[in-house]
């Protein structure tokens, strides 16, 4: 993502959309290249959906970048992910709102950038985790039976307990909320 920023002016949009105005597909095909995948993304047909009928094709290819970790894969289909990214208002990604690092006044290493949790999706869908901040929060299922890994947005990687209070969570996910997590964030 931060390789991404520094070439594009800005962080990838969780969602490619078409001319016509739909989606195509995720943030995790424009990744390809900063992840020494340059050949299977020049391989991607970029004007269409991911699930058109040569895209679809490139599913099996998943980089070992998305995939789950060894001993987890049981879990999760062949050519899907659970690496994810919070699509909302104040979050760290907005649909069809440009944003930058700079625009997270809460501070990179406090906001998720992504997150190793949610439901398993194909890795090139534009479907991630939506985030309102006067709903509910996402179902967050685990690979793992204590809770998941998040990358922040300053590049480090933090545990997140299953039983990290709404509070934290909330702060985490939103880049500019001027939130503080609750008093459980403490000792991670």
């Amino acid at each position: 993502m931060h390789n991404y920023e520094s070439v594009h002016g800005r962080l990838p949009p969780a969602v490619v959309y078409g001319e016509d105005g739909k989606p195509l597909y995720s943030w995790r095909v424009l990744l390809l290249p900063y992840i020494e995948q340059d050949g299977l993304y020049k391989e991607f047909h970029l004007d269409e959906p991911w699930d058109s009928p040569h895209n679809i094709e490139l599913v099996p290819r998943m980089p070992a970048t998305y995939a789950p970790p060894s001993g987890k894969r049981w879990k999760v289909p062949a050519g899907h992910t659970v690496l994810h990214v919070f699509v909302g208002k104040g979050a760290a990604f907005e649909d069809r709102v440009e944003l930058h690092l700079s625009d997270f006044t809460d501070g990179t290493s406090n906001t998720f950038l992504v997150v190793e949790a949610g439901e398993p999706v194909p890795w090139s869908a534009p479907q991630d985790l939506t985030y309102d901040p006067n709903g509910p929060l996402p179902d967050l299922p685990c690979l793992f039976s204590k809770g998941f890994r998040a990358g922040l947005g300053d590049g480090s990687m933090r545990w997140v307990s299953k039983d990290a209070s709404e509070a934290t969570l909330r702060a985490f996910i939103t880049r500019n909320g001027n939130d503080k997590p609750g008093p459980d964030w403490e000792g991670y």
